[in-house]
């Protein structure tokens, strides 16, 4: 086989398709990244490619000049073709089902050069299912760093395929391998690992069934029968696969063993001869900082650490350019009004569009400060030290270390923090950790925070460094962390599986993070935060204007010219004008809904104000801070242009006279959107990972009343 056979010059003609497959961390994100020029999400820990990723590439043959179309996938990392987890599923469907759409013409198989064993287990699978192949050899540096010698001739020929040493990091070798993958490459001609006399009746009526060309695909297709029925094949040929299934006995499991240990006994024979080791009995630098980072004792208080460093920052670092923003967005509110006429166009703009998206904006220092950070504990090898250092006490509630990345993902947002579960092996713990991950305090809440503490809690300093509002940061941060503990740990008697758990992750090396991609990631999450989040709030906020400027009924109208006729007078009384604008809201379409909604959250210390942020912020939690602020501008515009926090500072209760802001409401309403679930997407992506409505509609009902309960309880001890 020849990739040149393939059309290659036009745009619309077929592509060549090529799947990336190796081990967790071995790289394979690195190296899609820069075989495509995406920056698809890469970091240094285990399980961030939980879906399979496409990509595009022209190769251009360094010969002839002529071009290669590519359509490169990235398939979820895994340790061999016998799926565990769902993440693993989907390279042995793609590359065992001939039928399916993304099964490759040529795979690009990984293999980390300082864990050449492992890695050459799926490697040797791979080349045994009969598709072409090339073999990248990654992470060089570090080969040459531990004094490994590996003899890629004699390698080379043992394996069957071709091998290009890289470092995708630093790019090297990057080139030699585009050019590898577009030249003649034969479909492999030995066998590493003989499956033929494994069962040889089987096989052999598998192979002719779907004319495959590998006894070992024959052997993945017996092995997994119950996957058959979601195979991209006839279904007359589904049914003589289960009769030929049923005709010859299989033990999968011992077979499947057997494989294992002859496949390994083989690999090591390969190994002997084509790599040696320097012998160095030192401690690698990784290792010394392991005694401490992942220490029984120290490795929690780091971590605990490291936590309080990142919250205090969020609050000291990113005041200043918040303060800029606030400047910079209240001079163009104050510009937009007095250029544009006085009207509906200058009260939509400015008391519904810029009202609601400067409400928001204001927070994406924070929103970026958390995002590096996180980028920064992942590219490092952090996280996985987390993971191993948390699995045990995971445990005790019901999951495992690989709960952790979900869990503190979900930091950042729920929705691919759940999708991150399909690294679980288990479903009882996977299912918890999708069930208790939205308890996690995301970033959407952070803004929700902010304002709050802002309000309710004084900007002062304790001893004389740290800041109290970054402390009450930190502590709504555990309290959904332990919330989700408790969580998990009910849900552990509630759900019943036969399935025995595991913990297996492999430990990189800890490496300076990549700061091109770390800058790349903040972008992107800021970007999605603010341009998806802000087609909701400027909708939101359009229709509350609407809401709020019109109201049913002689009343509202009567409210109307009298502000209108005030609002003509020489010497304007302002504190009049104020209350009337006060009464038109609570007379407008706005105010009759939270005025429905508010006999059911009094009790939490909650006005008809904070319903109708409560009802538009369950589309996005962050929705609260817009939609407060264009409910604080409607109608107000008394010639001082102020943050939503002044006004909502300035709101007094009308019942007790006192601010309508009191710790005690403020406490109450961070507890609500602490365990709350205001958040379609999560919803819908748990309703897709659980493949039913059952666990979202528990989830939903759970989560509420755990907030009402919780605000309840801290309004009345706080009043």
């Amino acid at each position: 086989m020849q990739l040149s056979d393939f059309p290659q010059t036009e745009p619309s003609s077929r592509q060549v398709k090529v799947s990336l497959v190796g081990n967790p961390n071995s790289g394979k994100s690195t190296l899609f990244n820069a075989l495509t020029g995406l920056h698809q999400k890469i970091a240094n820990f285990p399980g961030v490619t939980v879906e399979k990723k496409t990509g595009y590439a022209k190769i251009y043959n360094s010969s002839t000049g002529k071009p290669t179309s590519l359509e490169i996938t990235d398939l979820p990392g895994t340790y061999s073709l016998y799926p565990k987890s769902p993440d693993e599923r989907i390279p042995f469907e793609v590359l065992c089902d001939p039928g399916d759409e993304n099964h490759p013409d040529l795979v690009i198989l990984i293999a980390d050069g300082t864990n050449l064993k492992r890695s050459l287990f799926l490697a040797s699978q791979v080349i045994d299912l009969k598709i072409p192949a090339v073999l990248a050899l990654n992470m060089m540096d570090l080969v040459k760093e531990q004094g490994i010698d590996i003899k890629l001739d004699e390698l080379e020929r043992r394996l069957g395929v071709r091998i290009v040493p890289v470092n995708a990091r630093k790019g090297i070798g990057l080139e030699e391998l585009k050019q590898a993958v577009i030249s003649e490459l034969h479909v492999p001609e030995n066998d590493i690992f003989e499956t033929g006399p494994l069962a040889p009746p089987l096989l052999k009526k598998i192979r002719s069934i779907l004319e495959m060309r590998s006894d070992y695909a024959a052997l993945q297709i017996a092995h997994h029968r119950d996957a058959i029925s979601g195979f991209h094949i006839p279904d007359q040929q589904k049914k003589e696969i289960e009769e030929a299934l049923a005709t010859h006995e299989f033990d999968s499991i011992k077979i499947q063993s057997f494989e294992t240990l002859e496949r390994y006994k083989v690999i090591h024979e390969i190994l002997q001869i084509c790599m040696v080791k320097a012998v160095d009995d030192k401690p690698s630098l990784s290792a010394k900082i392991d005694k401490l980072m992942i220490h029984r004792f120290w490795g929690y208080v780091i971590f605990l650490g490291i936590l309080f460093l990142i919250f205090q920052a969020i609050f000291t670092i990113a005041a200043f350019p918040m303060d800029f923003i606030d400047q910079t967005f209240t001079g163009l509110t104050e510009a937009a009004r007095n250029a544009l006429p006085k009207g509906v166009l200058n009260d939509l703009l400015v008391n519904g569009v810029l009202a609601g998206i400067g409400g928001i904006v204001i927070f994406i220092p924070q929103i970026a400060m958390l995002f590096m950070f996180i980028a920064i504990l992942e590219d490092s090898g952090y996280m996985a030290r987390v993971s191993f250092l948390m699995d045990k006490l995971m445990r005790k509630f019901g999951l495992n270390g690989r709960s952790v990345i979900p869990l503190i993902s979900g930091v950042a947002c729920a929705v691919p923090a759940i999708m991150a579960t399909r690294t679980i092996g288990s479903w009882k713990e996977r299912l918890i950790t999708i069930m208790i991950t939205p308890l996690m305090s995301c970033s959407a809440r952070l803004p929700v925070y902010t304002l709050l503490i802002a309000l309710v809690v004084p900007s002062k300093l304790i001893w004389g460094v740290f800041n109290l509002q970054g402390i009450v940061m930190m502590s709504l941060y555990l309290i959904g962390f332990l919330a989700a503990l408790g969580a998990a740990l009910s849900m552990k008697w509630f759900v019943k599986a036969k399935e025995r758990s595991y913990f297996i992750m492999e430990i990189p090396v800890y490496r300076m993070p990549r700061w091109s991609n770390i800058v790349y990631s903040i972008y992107e999450k800021v970007r999605i935060f603010l341009f998806d989040a802000g087609k909701i709030i400027i909708a939101i906020s359009i229709i509350l204007w609407f809401l709020s400027s019109r109201g049913p009924g002689q009343h509202f109208n009567e409210i109307t010219q009298q502000i209108d006729q005030l609002s003509t007078e020489q010497n304007i009384d302002q504190e009049a004008l104020n209350k009337l604008e006060a009464q038109r809201l609570e007379f407008s379409y706005a105010g009759h809904l939270g005025h429905l909604l508010e006999p059911a959250i009094r009790p939490l210390g909650f006005d008809w104000k904070i319903g109708i942020a409560l009802v538009t912020s369950f589309a996005a939690r962050e929705v609260f801070v817009g939609t407060m602020s264009t409910i604080y501008s409607v109608g107000k515009d008394d010639g001082e242009s102020k943050t939503v926090r002044d006004k909502m500072q300035a709101e007094i209760n009308p019942e007790t006279g006192q601010p309508r802001y009191t710790p005690a409401v403020g406490w109450s309403l961070m507890i609500f959107y602490a365990f709350a679930m205001q958040c379609m997407s999560t919803l819908a992506v748990v309703k897709r990972e659980t493949g039913g409505w059952k666990w979202p509609i528990m989830q939903f009902f759970f989560m509420s009343a755990l907030a009402y309960c919780s605000s309840l309880i801290i309004f009345q001890l706080m009043k």
